[in-house]
């Protein structure tokens, strides 16, 4: 068995490895680059695998960074299977098809405003593409084994992080090896603890946040801080997110706070048609999540759903307190943008981050401190409040992932540590062999290696 790394090395996007057995080939992960224009390009540039070659794909999860690239891989000339859990399926029937209309709506704004410097901007994908990719896909339960020909079969155990979350085993005749996916944390508020380590020869092993420890405060308290100041400037918070996890942890922690009076009855828009389904999803997937069912009903009545164009154009016009949650998370893209545009030059409001940014999106930038922020070719100054609450995080930190790698039994004859920026790969790579003494690797992007 070859494993190759096509994405997340050196990034904490672009996920995919390729796994060589015999005459198959299987793709686990397929997803977008984001951040740096450098790994933005590798979106456009021809992928190293001819797509019609690939015999399957094995998918962790639902985020863009994960599967974004389905579209394409099914553009051109993917016809095998795309195996998932149930929630992964229903996720990606929403963010795929939304993620492609994004790309059109900004390819045709850019073409109307002239400022791109293709002429004319296309989209990476269309919608037509996402729901062809979405045609492959073969969602199964966890723990059933997958046959993937020759041999080679898969399993996909809880990981947290998200709902339909998965690490994935693939297992041979003669080799085993476990990829990690997203892991989520022990005591998130909405998803339930990762499933044990499977035993397994390798292991793929994700470290976003591979240096850093999160913060034992409440996110409650920052949350409410945050929105108590803002509103007494009579301003308005606004919160890029991720639609699918973020968004729903954000609207039952407002509710709570609420609830509890500590924060005043201030309207709250979840202005993000996919994160309005998603939160639908939550409720249909029931006994995949900490949430019972009245507070999944709690949850979804927190907030205004913003579902069309004009209603979120006229959130723009609107000068009074107000808490805005819309994508995306890391403010590259999606209606937030539009919001950050009409609000962020105004020193009343605040602009709030609640999970990790990666280097060179908006998100990162802002948070390092720039005095303005380019949106649709022009500089809009930034005179925002800039916070950011990381407890909100759906990813286990340097401690948690070491506290999950060492119930194993039988450590893996080499762990391969990927999905992190160079300085938190690294730093995970130091902890697990000082603590754990396993051998470890950073691996390279496009490296190739032999797994048995």
């Amino acid at each position: 068995m070859d494993l190759q790394f096509l994405g997340a090395t050196g990034t904490v996007s672009g996920s995919k490895y390729l796994v060589r057995h015999g005459g198959r080939q299987v793709l686990v992960d397929c997803g977008l680059f984001q951040g740096y224009k450098q790994l933005r390009l590798r979106n456009w540039a021809p992928l190293p695998v001819d797509p019609r070659s690939i015999d399957a794909v094995v998918l962790t999860h639902a985020h863009i960074d994960h599967s974004g690239c389905l579209p394409l891989l099914a553009h051109q000339g993917f016809r095998g299977r795309i195996y998932c859990t149930h929630a992964t399926r229903d996720l990606c029937e929403v963010l795929l098809p939304d993620s492609a209309r994004l790309q059109e709506e900004e390819a045709d704004y850019a073409n109307r405003r002239g400022f791109s410097k293709h002429k004319p901007a296309l989209p990476l994908y269309t919608e037509k593409d996402a729901r062809q990719a979405l045609k492959h896909f073969s969602p199964v339960d966890y723990g059933r084994t997958i046959d993937l020909g020759e041999g080679l079969t898969a399993q996909l155990q809880p990981a947290g992080h998200l709902l339909g979350a998965a690490m994935v085993l693939l297992r041979s005749a003669d080799v085993s090896v476990v990829f990690s996916g997203d892991l989520g944390r022990p005591n998130d508020v909405l998803m339930k603890a990762p499933a044990p380590l499977p035993q397994a020869d390798y292991l793929v092993v994700e470290s976003t946040y591979g240096n850093r420890t999160h913060a034992p405060d409440d996110p409650k308290t920052k949350l409410a801080d945050v929105i108590n100041r803002t509103i007494a400037r009579k301003g308005v918070v606004i919160i890029p997110s991720f639609a699918v996890g973020r968004a729903q942890a954000l609207l039952y922690y407002l509710h709570q706070l609420k609830v509890d009076g500590l924060i005043a009855d201030t309207p709250v828009y979840l202005n993000s048609p996919m994160a309005v389904d998603a939160t639908q999803i939550f409720r249909k997937h029931q006994g995949e999540h900490r949430l019972d069912r009245e507070q999944s009903s709690a949850m979804c009545s927190s907030a205004r759903f913003v579902q069309s164009v004009e209603e979120s154009k006229a959130l723009n016009g609107r000068d009074e307190p107000m808490i805005i949650i819309a994508g995306s998370g890391m403010a590259t893209g999606g209606r937030v943008v539009h919001h950050l545009k009409a609000f962020a030059s105004d020193a009343r409001n605040a602009i709030l981050f609640t999970g990790f940014q990666a280097g060179g999106t908006r998100g990162a930038s802002m948070l390092e401190g720039v005095a303005s922020i380019k949106i649709h070719g022009e500089h809009v100054p930034l005179r925002a409040e800039v916070a950011l609450i990381d407890t909100l995080s759906g990813h286990a930190d340097s401690g948690e992932i070491l506290a999950w790698l060492g119930h194993c039994k039988t450590p893996p004859r080499r762990t391969f540590i990927t999905h992190g920026e160079p300085m938190a790969a690294d730093a995970l790579r130091l902890r697990i062999e000082e603590e754990l003494h396993w051998p470890c690797v950073v691996p390279d992007y496009l490296e190739r290696v032999h797994l048995g």
